[in-house]
This record gives C-alpha cells, sequence and structure tokens, in this order.
C-alpha cells in the first residue's frame, strides 16, 4: 500500500515538474515576443528621428546611389563628409527596424505554435530572395541597370505580400497579431524602395513626405501589436457611449489632417534635406497657418474627451491623457520653431512628437472596445481586431 502511494506521489511530483517546465517556456517565449515587440515599436520612432536629422542637416544625398552609399562603396567615403556619415547611419537604422520586425514576426508564429506557417514563411523568403536576386542580374543587363537594385527590391516586397496572405489565411490562432506583424514586417520591406526611389528621384518632396507617412503609419501599427498582445483574444464589445466613440474618430481626422498639412508644410519649408535642392510648391508660411487651424481645432477636441472620459470613468482615460500632454507639447513646440525660424533640432522633435501623438491616438482608438465577458456561445471566441 504504501509502495502505491509513493508512486501516485512520485507520478504526479513528475506532472506537476514537467507542467512547470512548459509553462516556464511559455512564459519566456511571451516575454521575448513582448520585449522585441517594444524593440520593434522604439526603432520604428527612432528611424524618424534619424530620418528628420538626415533632412534637417541637409544631408539627404549624403550618399549619391542606393542601395550603395556611392557606385563604388558600400559605406560614406572621407570626402563625403558628416551628411555621408548621417545619411549612411539611418540607412544602418533601416536594417534595426527590419531586423526587430523579422523576430516580431517569427516569434509571433512561435507563440501561437504555427510550425507549418513559419516553415512556409521560411520557404517564401528563400524564393523571394531568388527571385530577386534573378532580376537583379536579369536588369543589370540592360539600359535600366541603374535601377537594378529597385526592380529587385520591388520583387522581394511582393513575394513577401504572397507570404503574409498564404500563411495568414491557415493561421492556428491569434490572427490579428499575424496580420499586425505581417504589415510591419512588409511596411519596412517597401520602404527600403521608397527610400531608394526618393533618393534616385533627387529627394523629390511628394517622396520625401510620402517616406515619413509611411514610417508614422508604422509607429502607429507597433503600437497597436501592443495593445493587442496584452488583450484577452476575444470578441470585443463597445466601452463607450456612441456619441464618445464618434467623437474620438472626429479626432482622429483632425489628428490625420493636422500631421498631413505638417508634411506639406515642411516640404514646403527650408529644409529640404540637401543645400541644392529648392522648394517650389506651396508658400511655406500660408501652410503654416494651414497646418496650424486643425491643430488648435484637434487639442479642443482632445480636452473635451478627457473631461468625458474623466466624469464617466472611460477606459481610455489614461491614454487621452498622453495624448493630451503629447499635443500641448507638440503645440509649444510648433509655435516656438515658427517664431524662430524654424530651427532643424525643434523641427525634429515636432515631428518626433508627431508619430508619438499618432501612436497614442491609436491606443486610445484601440481602447474604445474591451473583451466581451466569456460564454459557452461559440460565437464568443472569435478574434476580432
Amino acid at each position: 500500500m504504501q509502495d502505491v502511494r509513493h508512486s501516485r506521489t512520485t507520478r504526479i511530483v513528475a506532472a506537476l515538474t514537467l507542467f512547470g517546465k512548459r509553462l516556464t517556456v511559455l512564459t519566456q517565449r511571451r516575454i521575448s515576443l513582448f520585449v522585441f515587440a517594444w524593440v520593434s515599436f522604439v526603432a520604428e520612432v527612432t528611424i524618424i528621428g534619424t530620418g528628420g536629422a538626415v533632412r534637417l542637416t541637409g544631408s539627404g544625398l549624403g550618399c549619391s546611389d542606393w542601395p550603395m552609399c556611392t557606385p563604388e562603396s558600400l559605406v560614406p567615403l572621407p570626402e563625403q563628409g558628416i551628411h555621408g556619415v548621417i545619411e549612411f547611419g539611418n540607412r544602418l537604422m533601416t536594417g534595426v527596424v527590419g531586423i526587430a520586425a523579422l523576430a516580431v514576426l517569427l516569434l509571433t508564429w512561435r507563440h501561437i505554435h504555427a510550425r507549418r506557417e513559419l516553415i512556409t514563411t521560411g520557404w517564401f523568403a528563400l524564393g523571394s530572395v531568388l527571385a530577386a536576386t534573378s532580376v537583379y542580374v536579369v536588369v543589370s543587363f540592360t539600359p535600366a541597370e541603374e535601377f537594378t537594385w529597385v526592380a529587385a527590391n520591388a520583387v522581394l516586397l511582393a513575394g513577401v505580400v504572397w507570404a503574409a496572405i498564404s500563411t495568414t489565411r491557415t493561421a492556428p490562432g491569434r490572427r490579428d497579431l499575424v496580420v499586425l506583424a505581417w504589415v510591419v514586417f512588409s511596411g519596412v520591406i517597401a520602404q527600403a524602395l521608397v527610400g531608394g526611389i526618393t533618393v534616385l528621384t533627387g529627394l523629390n518632396p511628394w517622396i520625401v513626405g510620402f517616406h515619413y507617412t509611411s514610417s508614422l503609419l508604422l509607429v502607429c501599427v507597433t503600437a497597436a501589436y501592443l495593445v493587442r498582445f496584452r488583450a484577452v483574444p476575444r470578441r470585443r464589445t463597445r466601452a463607450v457611449p456612441g456619441w464618445f466613440a464618434g467623437l474620438t474618430h472626429i479626432t482622429g481626422f483632425f489628428l490625420a489632417a493636422t500631421i498631413s498639412f505638417g508634411v506639406l508644410t515642411t516640404a514646403s519649408g527650408p529644409h529640404s534635406g540637401d543645400a541644392n535642392v529648392i522648394r517650389d510648391g506651396f508658400d511655406a508660411t500660408f501652410m503654416s497657418h494651414v497646418h496650424a487651424w486643425p491643430g488648435y481645432l484637434l487639442a479642443v477636441l482632445v480636452v473635451a474627451l478627457v473631461i468625458a472620459a474623466w466624469s464617466l470613468r472611460l477606459p481610455p482615460l489614461k491614454w487621452l491623457l498622453v495624448l493630451a500632454v503629447a499635443i500641448v507639447v507638440q503645440i509649444v513646440v510648433g509655435v516656438w520653431q515658427a517664431r524662430d525660424g524654424l530651427p532643424p533640432l525643434l523641427v525634429g522633435i515636432h515631428m518626433v512628437l508627431a508619430a508619438l501623438s499618432a501612436a497614442a491616438y491609436t491606443v486610445v482608438a484601440m481602447r474604445l472596445k474591451i473583451a466581451a465577458a466569456a460564454t459557452n456561445s461559440p460565437a464568443m471566441s472569435v478574434e476580432t481586431a
């Protein structure tokens, strides 16, 4: 009888030990994914700062070629001076952003135990690289030789998008995280392509503006990933009154308008990215006023939302306060830089704060809903973004 009890105790201890080990592995995987998700977010914000430094120091053509810094060298040469170093540093930051995005994607597959999709992603990666290499070789023997890297990057991007669509359809769970991870990784590849086109077109202001706006959107997507990662994977239900949700979306419209007019204002201003690139578009003074009008309305709307959320004790309150602080600082910096003749440092701070404001608003918008109460109904287990 004693031997039987001892055997049962041994089996229980072994089972608990095994469970503890598995729980530890799962916890470590979750922590690793959470850390890399934050690294990805910080990297996306950082590259807006380094990209701004390129433009504001006149280093946009510090590297005259792409992806090489010069036709003969991958790295900047001494005669390119500090401008070459700044531009090349920003390109290196692109590599950091890409590695972080890839890590999040791979760790997401591991997090949801999607071994098949992880292997499929690897095969797509191999195929895309081989296809891009083939296109590079073929185009290099044509009159369009200077666009070899652009063509190869475009093929690589097409392969990434194809892989995203194919693997997302078969994801065994947390499809919301899979979609967001693929959007960020695909966006980084696309941004590398846009960056090359920016250099090859001599810093076309419209492409430069699109480049910045795309980076800002990637900051928002990485912020959304962090929110969804910590969310309960269940159907979501609205946690605020309908009028509050509507007012929040109107606020988002004015935030987008403020940022858009800000991009146009910068494109019309003195910071073109290179001393030899002259802006001849909109009037910078007039655009600065147009940029400010929706900004002031945005501030009023955010204050109204904070008061309402505070009175009703609504879930978005904390992040509305963060957004309010960011908007107030933005207004102060905006007025300051306008009165001081747009000093590069203040303009750079203004650009980064715009991205952080957009990220804060993204969190606010996602806090408008919460996970519905769990039930035994199959419909309640559906994941929605």
